[in-house]
């Protein structure tokens, strides 16, 4: 009998905000919309032709069904039936054809790993691909207990070869603690790059090491106490997880292997993990704005890196949809506030809020107490940009302004070399502005910042900046401090703005090196 994915499997992983322009979408026809999609599968239409059987379908097959109006395509060994969704495509026709009637798992991954295909595309589940994947050869072996012996970790990828030296891991124990050792053979570790979570007494600890995630996996043999430890000897890449035991009793072994444990491979190919964080407070910033807090569980340990988002999903009429957002402080003066929890337990988002939208409405109902989905951090933007700057510049349209709060954060805090940021940040009104008083506060209190305020749709009072980004406003804005000054640009704003900013920037002889995108 096939098995059906479950509809709460994670999405695979996700960099949707990328270093370089974005994917094109498709003006879709009235009545295609994504809501439109969701009625249409629960409308108990036959949206595969096979009248509800599963079958097991072979390459030859798969290769017959390559038209528009026959088209199926292999995701990860399960076949769908994609034709009925190509009017809803937001990435158009052309794109789903291109894999018609094949594996179309590397084009998936290319465009959009961040999507849940297996909730989105449930009805079109035509069966599963009848050749299995083999097993690699030690993977009988790796079932042994975990008796505390220095393993050797799985390279899963032949690529991975290429990438760092394979971790390692140890572990010991005293009456009360057991200690997981993590061996990174990387000096560039801190608390950020490690992300551990304890549930229902599986124990997954995922260290990211340049591209490359190195996975401890693990079915504990004893049970432990909510929540643990995590540390960093950041000069010899050393972590050291501590376990609070629940009895004092000696343990034999760690436990029983899981799913793709001691492995290391590209972070690229690692699935997205979810864990429930709950909803602390949530506070009005504009007039369609607001400022999200929640609170990870006592069971986590996660710590967004600058220039990184994490993706919340939510079950909206029966279907997973997931959306990228990018962590903010809960103010630009956190420093002066004093947290009623532990920082590291907190995570804010400045989201807006679309009235006849989908997902950003069923967030806003979301009461106190109640919880949200929030995946593992993704992305592509490097702390090592930062090295030696002297001149940051930031352009930011309406929400593109969150990745910039803590760019803009760890640059005025952290870069010795620095002498100048500045903020290009356009809005359609002053009342669109976010977190305008605080961003003036921060320029009069620190000389290197400076901010520019642009309006498309400004009242007769504006004295500032009006328009829309141009070859004339970013010449002005772009000078740096020294002719010689190491500089670096970041975009953020809505697609067009974007893809507009890159262009000009482009146009203005600007180098891909020296230019940020966080690209929706």
């Amino acid at each position: 009998m096939l098995n059906v994915p479950s509809q709460s499997f994670p999405g695979p992983s996700s960099q949707q905000r990328v270093s370089s322009g974005g994917r094109s979408k498709v003006p879709l026809k009235q009545g295609r919309s994504l809501m439109d999609w969701i009625r249409l599968t629960k409308s108990g239409k036959d949206l595969t032709g096979l009248k509800g059987r599963l079958i097991e379908v072979t390459e030859e097959e798969l290769k017959k069904h390559n038209k528009k109006d026959d088209c199926w395509i292999c995701i990860r060994g399960f076949v769908y039936n994609v034709s009925p969704y190509m009017e809803y495509h937001p990435g158009g026709e052309e794109e789903l054809m291109s894999a018609a009637g094949s594996d179309g798992t590397d084009l998936f991954d290319q465009v959009h790993r961040w999507v849940n295909y297996e909730s989105m595309l449930k009805e079109c589940l035509v069966g599963r691909m009848a050749i299995k994947p083999a097993f690699p050869k030690d993977y009988h072996e790796e079932k042994r207990l975990l008796n505390g012996m220095l393993p050797k970790s799985q390279v899963t990828d032949p690529l991975a070869k290429e990438g760092p030296s394979s971790p390692s891991y140890d572990w010991f124990q005293t009456d009360a603690l057991v200690t997981i050792v993590i061996y990174t053979k990387q000096k560039d570790i801190n608390l950020d790059s490690v992300i551990a979570d304890h549930r229902d007494n599986s124990f997954r600890a995922e260290t990211v090491i340049k591209d490359y995630s190195y996975l401890i996996h693990i079915a504990l043999s004893h049970e432990i106490q909510e929540d643990f430890s995590v540390r960093v000897v950041e000069n010899v890449g050393k972590i050291e997880i501590v376990l609070k035991k629940k009895e004092n009793t000696s343990w034999k072994c760690l436990g029983h292997p899981l799913e793709n444990h001691n492995s290391l491979i590209p972070k690229k190919d690692t699935g997205l993990y979810y864990r429930k964080c709950q909803l602390i407070s949530k506070e009005d910033v504009t007039h369609d704005t607001k400022l999200f807090c929640l609170m990870l569980p006592p069971s986590t340990h996660l710590q967004v890196p600058t220039g990184l988002h994490v993706y919340f999903k939510l079950t909206i009429t029966g279907t997973e949809i997931v959306k990228p957002y990018t962590p903010v402080s809960d103010s630009l003066f956190s420093e002066f506030k004093e947290p009623v929890l532990p920082n590291n337990k907190y995570i804010y988002f400045l989201i807006k809020i679309y009235p006849a939208g989908l997902f950003t409405p069923e967030l806003d109902h979301l009461q106190i107490g109640d919880y949200v989905s929030v995946s593992n951090p993704e992305g592509n933007f490097k702390i090592s940009q930062f090295q030696d700057l002297e001149d940051l510049f930031l352009l930011a349209a309406g929400t593109g302004f969150t990745p910039m709060v803590k760019v803009l954060s760890y640059a005025l805090t952290n870069i010795p070399s620095l002498r100048k940021v500045k903020l290009m940040f356009f809005n359609k009104t002053e009342d669109d502005i976010i977190w305008r008083s605080q961003l003036e506060k921060l320029a009069f209190k620190d000389k290197r910042f400076d901010v520019e305020f642009v309006l498309s749709v400004p009242t007769s009072e504006w004295n500032g900046k009006r328009g829309y980004i141009s070859p004339a406003l970013l010449s002005e804005f772009l000078k740096r401090s020294l002719d010689t000054s190491k500089f670096l640009i970041c975009i953020c704003g809505p697609m067009p703005f974007t893809e507009q900013g890159m262009k000009l920037l482009h146009d203005l002889n600007f180098s891909k090196d020296e230019i940020h995108s966080f690209t929706a």
